[in-house]
């Protein structure tokens, strides 16, 4: 019982830095990704859909990206949702596709970038906490119950310490690398 709890708590626990993972690549760093327009959706008939769903995304070189639809009508849609996401860019609409061109980062931006990761970061390490105290909850309800002694529960409630240490510590080191590869030039 109580190994299913700690397998549980480093399940969820690895799916909160998964999630980190995903909301670092929206972060703009050194070189585009087209994971920049994740959060971007177009009007698609009526239905709110998100841009990789109606079009080709591409990176030709390090500073563009190329937005290219399915459908020719939605360009123009596609601009202003590219627009009215407000990611530091303009569209550039030339009637078959949408370039984005990013100019090299400032050192402002880099550390406005760091200071978004770190904001992502904390908000993993949030998370990681509130699996542990539901993780914690478990099992004082299994001692209360008394499926487990008092030493048995302050014995799980240490180990489910320890994982939530190793998690708040790769998600330290997770932020450390992007903090390099973002201020990197």
């Amino acid at each position: 019982m109580v190994n299913e709890i700690y397998e549980e708590t480093k399940q969820k626990m690895e799916e909160s830095l998964e999630a980190l993972k995903r909301n670092y690549l929206t972060l703009r760093t050194g070189k585009v990704s087209p994971s920049i327009l994740d959060n971007i959706t177009v009007d698609y008939y009526g239905t709110q859909t998100a841009l990789g769903q109606v079009a080709s995304i591409t990176t030709p070189d390090a500073t563009t990206i190329n937005i290219a639809p399915w459908e020719k009508h939605l360009v123009g849609e596609i601009e202003k949702s590219i627009a009215a996401a407000n990611i530091g860019v303009n569209p550039n609409n030339n009637g078959e596709a949408v370039q984005l061109f990013f100019p090299p980062m400032t050192q402002e931006q880099r550390k406005e970038s760091v200071k978004g990761a770190k904001a992502m970061t904390d908000t993993a390490k949030v998370a990681i906490r509130n699996i542990r105290k539901h993780s914690n909850d478990k099992i004082k309800k299994l001692e209360k119950d008394k499926e487990l002694t008092k030493d048995e529960s302050k014995a799980a409630q240490d180990e489910i310490q320890k994982i939530t240490d190793q998690y708040v510590a790769k998600a330290d080191d997770m932020y450390k690398a992007k903090d390099v590869e973002i201020m990197k030039i």
